[in-house]
């Protein structure tokens, strides 16, 4: 049985000394301009996480800083749960590869909150847009342009990326439709992934492209593994903007929700750029 992209990405190994240690191995899959896409780095932490004997619940919240790019080939994850209490967990995680003269170098540190999810009274006070559903939309060719695109659908609302980068940027404003491609049902490691999905909301403000990295990024988790069970193979509509850009430095908020309005995820990252 051949496994989905993802799920040959985010194979992680246990480490047979050290419950709280995982290796993995980097995927030509989710490439992006240098080394894997973000959203897969992340998943992968998710995904220790998820596979870990001592979790307890399901994933709150994610943080992950950037420290360093990360490098084709293996690497191993560390995964400690720090505190447990009777309905909450706290974790601290870090990504490490050896550089090219055998050292550990650290390439992303984490922290992460789990907890057993309990019924309460509810509100969704961020209601979906209104938008058009993505059947109306044409699917974007960006394929073969970084390989982790290859793995997506992706259908734009509005804030495509700029056909001309000629400056004349007006609004960082992006809504789009997304899934897996192929299709794979929905869980927290592919939520990770695709709460990444956005590109660099400076190029679209500025129609210019500069260079950019991701240096920090917190998601939170607002839906059960059992609603993520029932979103399926469905689109998910995804929307970011910025909120300042200075100092070479800006942020960008985004909001995921399911074809049915319910919102999944919220995040937040911040991003450097060079002139």
């Amino acid at each position: 049985m051949n496994l989905h992209p993802l799920d040959h990405a985010l194979q992680l190994a246990a480490d047979a000394s050290n419950p709280d240690l995982f290796h993995g191995n980097t995927s030509p899959a989710y490439d992006n301009m240098v080394g894997p896409y973000g959203g897969i780095s992340a998943a992968s932490l998710a995904q220790a996480i998820w596979q870990h004997p001592r979790r307890l619940g399901e994933p709150l919240t994610l943080t992950v800083n950037f420290a360093s790019g990360t490098a084709a080939g293996p690497y191993q994850i560390s995964a400690t749960p720090v505190r447990t209490t009777r309905s909450t967990q706290h974790w601290v995680l870090a990504l490490t590869q050896l550089d090219t003269s055998g050292q550990e170098q650290v390439v992303l540190t984490a922290t992460a909150m789990t907890a057993l999810r309990r019924s309460t009274w509810e509100m969704n006070d961020t209601p979906m847009p209104d938008v058009a559903v993505p059947q109306a939309l044409t699917r974007a060719e960006l394929r073969n342009a970084m390989q982790w695109l290859n793995r997506y659908d992706m259908r734009f609302v509005a804030g495509a990326i700029p056909a001309q980068w000629d400056g004349g940027g007006t609004g960082s404003l992006t809504q789009l439709w997304v899934r897996d491609e192929p299709l794979r049902p929905l869980d927290f490691a592919s939520l990770t992934a695709m709460s990444d999905v956005f590109y660099p909301r400076l190029w679209l403000r500025r129609a210019t492209r500069v260079p950019v990295g991701t240096v920090s990024m917190t998601i939170y988790f607002h839906a059960s593994n059992e609603q993520l069970h029932s979103t399926g193979t469905g689109y998910l509509l995804g929307q970011a903007r910025a909120q300042v850009f200075r100092h070479g430095f800006f942020d960008q908020t985004a909001q995921v929700w399911s074809e049915s309005g319910a919102l999944l995820v919220t995040s937040h990252q911040l991003v450097y750029f060079k002139e």
